[in-house]
């Protein structure tokens, strides 16, 4: 008879490389399908839907790199090569790179004020496109880094 045991260290890389994954998932998608897709809708709608999309998509988003990064140090404190300390920063950057570089967009693309139907919605909008493939990028790097964590073990 087998029998598996599934060591702390071994259960908080998975966490961490599952929830890295589904926040890589998300942004990628965000990048490469939902806000492509906005943009072509032009400025005006793609302003107005660009505010419940952002609110949903915030929380899911915070949540799961606060899970990966917390769970790749518990990982790595619980004997676990010091890789995942490695994925965890940069799934953890995703975070400061929101509010320092994102954020102020996203005050832009959301206030009253905003002229939906105006070309620099549009450039705004765009802009905030580029800036959230990087951190799509980051996420599936902390990723990679992850899984190579993971064939270590």
């Amino acid at each position: 008879m087998m029998s598996f045991v599934v060591t702390g260290a071994e259960l908080f890389g998975a966490l961490a490389a599952w929830s890295a994954s589904l926040f890589c998932g998300a942004a990628c998608y965000i990048s490469l399908v939902e806000h492509p897709a906005r943009l072509e809708c032009g400025a005006e709608l793609a302003a107005t839907e660009f505010t419940p999309s952002y609110r949903r998509a915030a929380r899911m988003q915070l949540s799961l790199a606060l899970c990966s990064a917390l769970s790749a140090v518990t990982a790595a404190a619980l004997g676990s090569s010091m890789v995942w300390l490695l994925g965890g920063a940069l799934i953890a950057a995703v975070i400061p790179f929101t509010y320092l570089m994102i954020m102020p967009l996203n005050k832009q693309l959301q206030s009253p004020a905003l002229k939906k139907q105006s070309s620099s919605t549009y450039m705004l909008l765009e802009h905030w496109g580029r800036l959230h493939a990087v951190r799509s990028a980051m996420s599936l790097l902390a990723c990679l880094v992850y899984y190579a964590a993971l064939m270590l073990e």
